[in-house]
């Protein structure tokens, strides 16, 4: 077996391994605390001129500010602490989400793993953007990067149906087949979403990752890719840079891999995971 550390650190974690710069993570939180202070004040004066309009008998803000045909709330018109609390919230989930981004772990999740962290962002129970914060946080991501990507191929791994010969419980083989990955009906064959989608992307993610380049973008991964090739139905075998794809009417999918060491790859890791499911090379 190859050493599954050092691969991820020359290959797959490439391009993520610098821990977010204190000078960004100065600029991130003067710059949103500052913000707050000016939306605190900007309710105080709305209340103000509230107070006023009311007054003469034009009501209040809430009224006067939005359109007659479309009336929808605004936090800046309700009260200054319950503005305040959803205000910081929304603000401290978008910066969050934007570190994570820049950061490059996004690029590393699986599925399963995106979804937690956007779970995690729900709610009012949001950690505060500060220095202390944004450094624990990303330090605690930085050092289990590695596990966080293996965690994605196991999962990808344990996705596959194992009601086929070339699936082996143990392994990826040359070709992995899925269920219900296209149907088909009297206008053709359509591309069926949900977790195969992301089981698509995941895949695609690893073997970029594995082959030393950057992920692709959601919007043009290999799911996507795949989707917009059925649309067309001119056939029903796709070829990608890593893979062949070929789909039937009962909504099976095989998956034949075109690099033989990234699957080589992967399968270290699966042995990694389970220690003697693979015979030493």
């Amino acid at each position: 077996m190859s050493d599954i550390q050092s691969d991820h650190d020359s290959e797959v974690l490439i391009g993520h391994t610098e821990v977010i710069s204190s000078t960004s993570i100065e600029r991130i939180v003067t710059g949103r605390n500052t913000a707050l202070k000016q939306i605190e004040a900007l309710i105080c004066q709305l209340d103000e001129i509230s107070t006023l309009t009311r007054s003469i008998g034009a009501k209040t803000a809430l009224d006067w500010t939005m359109k007659q045909d479309f009336r929808c709330g605004c936090w800046l018109m309700e009260k200054k602490e319950t503005a305040m609390k959803a205000l910081t919230c929304n603000l401290d989930r978008s910066i969050w989400g934007d570190l994570m981004k820049k950061s490059g772990m996004l690029s590393l999740m699986d599925a399963q793993a995106r979804d937690q962290w956007d779970r995690n962002l729900e709610g009012d129970n949001i950690p505060e953007i500060n220095e202390a914060n944004i450094l624990s946080t990303f330090k605690q991501l930085h050092q289990s990067k590695a596990e966080v990507f293996e965690r994605g191929v196991i999962n990808v791994f344990k996705g596959l149906s194992w009601d086929y010969k070339s699936n082996s419980p143990c392994k990826f083989g040359k070709k992995i087949i899925v269920e219900g990955l296209v149907q088909y009906d009297r206008w053709g064959f359509h591309f069926r979403h949900g977790h195969r989608r992301d089981q698509l992307a995941d895949l695609d993610r690893m073997l970029n990752l594995l082959d030393g380049k950057p992920v692709p973008e959601n919007r043009n991964d290999l799911s996507v890719r795949l989707d917009a090739h059925i649309s067309k139905q001119l056939s029903s075998v796709f070829n990608d840079e890593y893979v062949e794809i070929r789909y039937y009417q009962k909504g099976t999918g095989h998956i034949i891999f075109k690099r033989p060491e990234l699957v080589e790859k992967m399968n270290d890791i699966i042995a990694k995971h389970y220690p003697g499911s693979l015979p030493a090379r």
